[in-house]
């Protein structure tokens, strides 16, 4: 049996809680509410208390983790999750910014790592249901969705009702068409606290003709939980509110007389399903995928595709509800060369400029204001953060992830493979290379897959990289060996007992060892 712990046990992590515990799977518990802690003890007594989340996750005997926190923490926790070698279970969303949800994405393929998202309703034995219903023909061709999602409270100010309510509409409607949106548009209000919308509007355009609507509000009168499914042959209605019969199947039909629709209504049929919590059944599919390494029904790229659409009607509703596509829509301040490839979806930050004769694979990320020099190649999966330098003839191969303000020199050399053959695929071996922020690579330098560059490092021209470089370390060579230390704006530090102060920018460091830092 698998062993969980949950990270997080408020308002929805609760629930979590007590369905691993009744499946036998919870071990231990971490929140920052101490209060909330002390409860869950008493509720269930064996399960321990962790002190804090680095306790759990060095604790080997725990398999996975759960976790139910505030979505703006969401990323944090399940990179560290990963990275600590747990499977992760991630209550939706995903994360809060595309970029993140691709890095988790990325992480867990890389680490061979479980990666579910709590998409719920995926796992309701109703929308089960109704998806094997629309998938045999019932409905017939489908023509439009109406979803709603209402209720008083509970407010919330970290995330708006968009991101806090319509993951759910926004995945159920994916799982029902098996295609993503062409378009979407979103318009919203804020009356509570401003800046953090209440209620929101959301239209999804599909390329097969279907068009979708998602009302969702936490400022109404009464809770409502329903989705309606009209297709030309019949129609569905799912309520999830209900407390029976909540999936009902209207034949209502249109006929044509004398050139005018005439509606023609048909009872009401009851369409029964086998009703079990849905919350148990996901809880146990996430046991089972971590007990048997299967793929997640709703998995990273599950929550991804999610995140881009909420990410996209983000945009939309900040800019008055205007109609956004998918794929070749850009900012119109990034500047892409016509001699330039770039694949789609991708994500190029506003601001940023790529000259000539580039190719940006999908999957890459690009953060805002960069410049992108002339024949440089980003692959699949890459990260580049804000302000960056890519001087020309530079490949970053998948594994590569620049932080902010990084200088990449001419023909500069990245690497992701250890023992290259062309005759073997590696692809299951490449080494992370990490180059943290304000770094400056020389031309034709060369760094060995695998290592990380530690901040602020200097790396001279022609050099060979073969190990980590610390923080404000000068290397050159063949190999790179450390030759002094720099500060942040460039210039060489001179310590004098262990202290040195930029002769130009008057910025104080401190030298223990190989190690400095900034005091």
């Amino acid at each position: 049996m698998s062993t969980i712990a949950a990270i997080g046990c408020g308002y929805w992590g609760k629930n979590l809680v007590r369905n691993f515990w009744e499946l036998k799977a919870l071990q231990a518990l971490y929140d920052v509410d101490e209060k909330r802690l002390k409860e869950m003890k008493s509720l269930y007594p064996p399960v321990n208390i962790a002190n804090n989340l680095a306790e759990i996750l060095r604790d080997d005997s725990i398999d996975g983790v759960v976790v139910a926190t505030p979505a703006e923490s969401h990323y944090e926790i399940a990179k560290e999750a990963l990275l600590a070698g747990k499977d992760v279970f991630v209550e939706k969303p995903l994360a809060l910014r595309v970029r993140e949800g691709k890095d988790l994405v990325a992480l867990a393929e890389e680490r061979e790592k479980i990666l579910m998202v709590g998409h719920l309703l995926e796992y309701h034995p109703g929308i089960i249901k109704l998806k094997e219903m629309i998938s045999a023909g019932e409905l017939g061709k489908i023509n439009y969705i109406h979803s709603t999602r209402l209720n008083l409270g509970k407010f919330r100010t970290e995330e708006n009702i968009l991101w806090s309510f319509a993951p759910h509409d926004i995945s159920v409607i994916l799982l029902l068409l098996g295609e993503m949106p062409r378009e979407v548009s979103a318009h919203g209000g804020s009356y509570l606290n401003q800046g953090v919308a209440d209620v929101t509007m959301t239209t999804m355009d599909f390329s097969s003709g279907v068009k979708s609507h998602i009302f969702v509000s936490w400022l109404h009168p009464y809770k409502e939980q329903k989705l309606v499914i009209v297709g030309d042959r019949k129609m569905a209605v799912f309520d999830d509110v209900a407390p029976k019969d909540k999936l009902l199947l209207f034949s209502h039909r249109i006929d044509w007389i004398d050139r005018v629709p005439v509606p023609r209504k048909e009872d009401v049929e009851v369409v029964d399903f086998e009703m079990e919590e849905p919350l148990k059944v996901e809880c146990r599919h996430f046991l089972d995928c971590v007990h048997n390494r299967k793929k997640p029904k709703t998995g990273g790229e599950n929550g991804l595709r999610v995140l881009e659409i909420l990410n996209l009607c983000q945009q939309s509703l900040q800019e008055g509800g205007k109609v956004l596509r998918f794929g070749r829509q850009r900012l119109q301040d990034i500047f892409i060369h016509e001699t330039s490839c770039v694949d789609e979806p991708c994500e190029i930050g506003e601001g940023t400029r790529i000259w000539h004769y580039c190719h940006i694979m999908e999957g890459a990320a690009i953060g805002r204001n960069c410049s992108i020099g002339q024949n440089v190649f980003v692959g699949r999966g890459v990260r580049i953060g804000d302000n960056a330098k890519i001087q020309n003839n530079v490949s970053l191969y998948e594994g590569v992830i620049i932080e902010d303000d990084v200088f990449c020199g001419p023909s500069m050399v990245f690497t992701n493979v250890i023992n290259p053959r062309s005759f073997i695929s590696r692809r299951k071996e490449f080494k992370e290379t990490l180059v943290r922020r304000g770094t400056t690579i020389g031309a034709n330098a060369t760094l060995l897959c695998g290592h990380t560059i530690g901040r602020y490092a200097l790396i001279g021209a022609g050099a060979v990289v073969t190990e980590d470089i610390p923080d404000y370390a000068i290397v050159a060579g063949n190999p790179a060996k450390v030759i002094g230390h720099v500060c942040q704006c460039g210039v060489r530090l001179k310590f004098d007992c262990s202290i040195a102060t930029c002769s130009s920018c008057g910025l104080e460091f401190r030298k223990d060892g190989g190690a400095v830092t900034q005091l």
